[in-house]
């Protein structure tokens, strides 16, 4: 039997999601003149006429709304208790009462009365905590072709104007819910995903999980991340219906204990439990689950007799799809949202709120300081949500979320001021053991302290906490890092003390300063002769992945339409083009800095070739302002930075030659040419003296549609991926250093040459290098991996995409001509981070 739905959902430009009234798709599942034959006791038509297909439609949808000719009973017990008298031939549609009716089970069975006509008790046990009355009402109201149209709130929904939502930073109250609509606030969008599921409705499943992605902001990202991980929806408010609006009526609520003939759970539906039973086999699924959003410390007194328990509700593809979603939004946005908390922990009367959504008077998004330690200005509004203070993440997720490769910081000193910044914020709450855990491994091995300066080092350590007394960073971890830098110099400069004439086309391998080893090597070093015992530190010795060609898609919501639940969970788990990386709790939702130690390499790579490196690659955060006004071939360049003797930055170009794409690319900098200045936005005249200007972000649509090309060795020939060279000067090429004067756009910012304490002589470097683009809401993560390549100096490697353009293409790049230079109507930026190593 097909289980294809009518379209039930339909998205307007109000954000209303309305019932369809059309009967095709109903009558490619169910025949409505068999329908109605059975229906003995209603006067029969007029011969040669069929009634309208909207009567139709109607007359179905009344049976429901008037209980008439049911012949099933649904005894409901879960977070509610009700009958509803329904319809078998409209309930098939869902694969989950398709497969009870017609597969066989107890269920399709003739009633008791031998005759198929007679109604049908049936007592359905949701243990699912996430199904409410709301939900699974909206669901079976579908199914009828009719049901309340759905209301998502405009404040909970971002856009570029507003990426924080305009709950975040509009002073105006949400606007009242539309007659007849049922609000669709988070906990009920992701209640009707959990029944959607459950139920198997496809297209429910999707619209839902389509609104929960597009609703992903600062008072429901924590929410939506403890439903992915399991954690069950909290309680609604007294605002939210508990009831679908208009539905009321469908439900015969009953008293805790109700009887019925036939039992149906999730874990057997072939045969009635008893009531014990059952509740033996809900305790045997509770599993241990950490709460992403909750303070793992134990309130003050609190005796522990045991280990907690709570229930896990996960739904695959589905929940990691969410989970993606909110820890892109959190690497986006996480250190602008720290730097509200931290100026609201200051004021005494300022209200931090964890999840309410209330109007604001934040103007515009701010741009994070370079370290929070610096003053700057930051318009505070009306009530926070609680992400990095107690109550919100937990010191686990904190630690990964501040060691992760994505996190938009500009370096690895802004990193560390950001840790210890969020690990004073909470120790100014109280000191909790199992925090200062997670803390240390933080500091030891989250950041990268062997790509600071050594001015920084030792500024780090002479960093004491006022509150514990003690410093943030073990002296060791600060030696380990100092010496791990002075062998990778060693490396390069006696690299180049004798260099070797190489052959015109001398093997990639060749080209390498020899750093890496292959996870075979590895284990022979754990593998010594002679009953010799292994040290525990090469046992423990930290190695980070050499990347390989990818690219992957977290947070994206495109291709959901249409799919049938299969389909689904298909393209759910099909987002990256690499088999081995899949996003789950486990690697939390892909956030996790990817670095293994050398038992652990060992056990990843049953071939023993993957190869891998000791020496930590360094991360960066870049950022472009008004990329649509960018005018084609011409460069606007990130700020420069050194690494490995060498300087590097990224710039983006817009392409017109097969339709419009934007390119990124990774740069290796002359060491004599002009540092060019990096993108800044746009100051007037009377904010110059300001010390930042609000920022917008670019949007990076994520279309799988989208072609996307690589320009690698590996891939495409050398004159199709190389940039002019050190001997042919900048001036002299087409594709030149965008430079802005006065108050034309893209504005540049006056260049600034980082210190470089050695230089690397060689002409080439091998690097592999990954740049993770950001959506302008920040739900979605575009990020492109490449093996490693030559960089010759002056030469870029990189992407380009016509999935990489803005989504507003219409206002920059129309029929092949740029925007006009001129006072930017509103400001927006592209904001990546960029992963680099030499090898």
């Amino acid at each position: 039997m097909d289980t294809r739905l009518p379209s039930a959902l339909s998205s307007t430009s109000s954000h209303v999601l309305r019932p369809s009234t059309s009967l095709p798709a109903f009558t490619a599942n169910v025949s409505p003149r068999s329908y109605l034959s059975r229906l003995e006791h209603q006067p029969l038509m007029n011969p040669g006429t069929s009634p309208p297909p909207v009567d139709l439609q109607q007359h179905i949808y009344n049976s429901l709304l008037e209980s008439r000719t049911a012949d099933v009973a649904l005894h409901v017990r879960g977070t509610w208790q009700a009958i509803y008298k329904l319809h078998k031939v409209v309930l098939i549609q869902s694969g989950f009462f398709n497969s009870l009716f017609t597969t066989g089970f107890r269920e399709s069975s003739p009633g008791p009365s031998g005759s198929l006509s007679a109604q049908q008790d049936i007592n359905m046990v949701f243990d699912d905590r996430n199904i409410t009355r709301a939900a699974f009402e909206v669901c079976i109201s579908r199914l009828y072709g009719g049901g309340p149209p759905l209301h998502v709130c405009p404040s909970l929904i971002p856009t570029k104007t507003q990426p924080l939502t305009p709950s975040f930073s509009s002073p105006s109250p949400p606007p009242e819910l539309p007659k007849g609509h049922h609000p669709a606030t988070p906990r009920f969008l992701l209640s009707l995903l959990a029944t959607a599921v459950y139920l198997s409705i496809p297209t429910i499943a999707c619209q839902a999980l389509s609104c929960i992605l597009s609703t992903v902001g600062p008072y429901t990202v924590l929410p939506y991340l403890r439903f992915a991980t399991g954690i069950p929806i909290e309680a609604s408010d007294d605002n939210e219906p508990d009831a679908a609006v208009g539905l009321e009526r469908i439900a015969v609520l009953t008293s805790p204990g109700s009887s019925s003939v036939s039992t149906l759970t999730s874990h057997d539906i072939s045969k009635a439990e008893p009531q014990d039973f059952l509740a033996d086999k809900l305790h045997e699924l509770v599993v241990q689950k950490e709460d992403p959003g909750e303070s793992d410390a134990q309130s003050e007194g609190e005796v522990e007799d045991g280990p907690c328990y709570t229930p896990c509700f996960d739904y695959g593809a589905v929940s990691n799809k969410i989970g993606e979603a909110a820890v892109c939004w959190l690497a986006r946005w996480g250190p602008d949202m720290f730097a509200y908390e931290e100026k609201a922990s200051s004021g005494r009367d300022f209200p931090i709120s964890p999840f309410a959504v209330v109007p604001s008077t934040r103007k515009r998004a701010e741009t994070l300081p370079s370290r929070p330690s610096e003053e700057a200005v930051v318009h505070v509004p009306a009530r926070l949500p609680t992400i990095w203070a107690r109550g919100g993440l937990t010191s686990r997720w904190i630690r990964e979320l501040i060691s992760s490769d994505t996190l938009f910081v500009k370096g690895e000193r802004e990193r560390y001021d950001l840790a210890r910044a969020v690990v004073e914020l909470r120790r100014k709450q109280g000191i909790d053991e199992n925090e200062e855990k997670d803390w240390e491994m933080m500091f030891s091995e989250g950041i990268y302290y062997a790509n600071m300066l050594v001015e920084d080092i030792i500024a780090i350590s002479q960093d004491i906490s006022p509150s514990t007394r003690r410093q943030f960073v073990p002296t060791p971890v600060l030696q380990a890092a100092h010496w791990n830098q002075s062998l990778l110099r060693c490396h390069i400069t006696a690299s180049s003390t004798n260099p070797s004439v190489p052959s015109p086309s001398p093997p990639m391998r060749d080209k390498e300063l020899g750093l890496c080893l292959t996870t075979a090597q590895i284990l022979s070093r754990l593998s010594p002769s002679e009953q010799q015992a292994t040290p525990d530190d090469e046992k423990g010795k930290v190695y980070h992945p050499v990347l390989q060609d990818s690219s992957m898609r977290l947070g994206d919501s495109s291709g959901l339409d249409g799919a049938s639940m299969d389909q689904l969970f298909e393209h759910l788990s099909s987002s990256s083009d690499s088999k081995s990386t899949r996003t789950s709790g486990a690697n939390f939702f892909g956030l996790k800095a990817e670095h293994k130690t050398a038992l652990e390499c060992i056990a990843s790579d049953a071939t023993g070739k993957s190869r891998w490196s000791p020496y930590p690659p360094y991360r960066f955060a870049v950022e472009f302002w008004d990329i649509d006004a960018l005018k084609e071939k011409s460069r606007l360049h990130s700020h420069t930075i050194w690494y490995a003797g060498s300087l590097f930055n990224v710039y983006v170009q817009v392409v017109r030659k097969k339709g419009a794409q934007l390119g990124i690319y990774l740069h290796r900098q002359s060491s004599v040419d002009p540092i060019p200045g990096p993108s800044s936005p746009l100051q007037p005249v009377r904010e110059r003296s300001h010390n930042r200007v609000p920022s917008l972000p670019h949007h990076i649509p994520t279309s799988p549609s989208s072609p996307t090309i690589h320009y690698s060795p590996s891939i495409h020939p050398p004159s199709r991926s190389v940039t002019p060279n050190s001997a042919l000067s900048t001036s002299h090429t087409s594709d030149k250093a965008y430079q802005s004067f006065g108050n034309a756009i893209p504005a540049t910012a006056p260049p600034v040459a980082p210190v470089q304490p050695y230089r690397d002589p060689r002409p080439s470097v091998a690097a592999y290098f990954a740049v993770s683009c950001m959506s302008s809401t920040g739900s979605s993560v575009t990020r492109f991996t490449s093996v490693p390549d030559m960089f010759s100096v002056s030469q870029s490697w990189g992407w380009k995409s016509s999935s990489l353009r803005s989504d507003d293409s219409s206002d920059g790049i129309d029929d092949g001509q740029p925007k006009p230079s001129g006072p930017a109507p509103k400001e927006v930026s592209l904001r990546a981070t960029v992963l680099l190593g030499v090898v």
